[in-house]
């Protein structure tokens, strides 16, 4: 249980950061930018336990949420500006 929320605290100041580090219009705004942060974290500490960088119930690093709330953010951005 606290890794969980471990990872949402980190995930809220993490899609702030993301937010910050990749300037331009977002098509969901602040709120989807965080939401973002906070799925960055999860899939960071996914696919670092995967790796075995972090132990079982370990929440993910914070360089590494960034960098994986960044691409969520990238990914986004591109399927949300494609459509009319």
């Amino acid at each position: 249980m606290g890794a969980i929320l471990g990872t949402l605290v980190i995930g809220l100041v993490v899609g702030a950061i993301a937010k910050l580090l990749m300037p331009g219009r977002d098509p969901g705004g602040c709120l989807v930018t965080i939401l973002l942060g906070i799925a960055g974290a999860f899939v960071a500490g996914f696919l670092g336990r995967a790796a075995g960088w972090y132990e079982p119930g370990q929440p993910a690093g914070f360089i590494a949420s960034v960098i994986g709330a960044m691409l969520l953010l990238l990914v986004y951005r591109l399927i949300k500006g494609r459509r009319p």
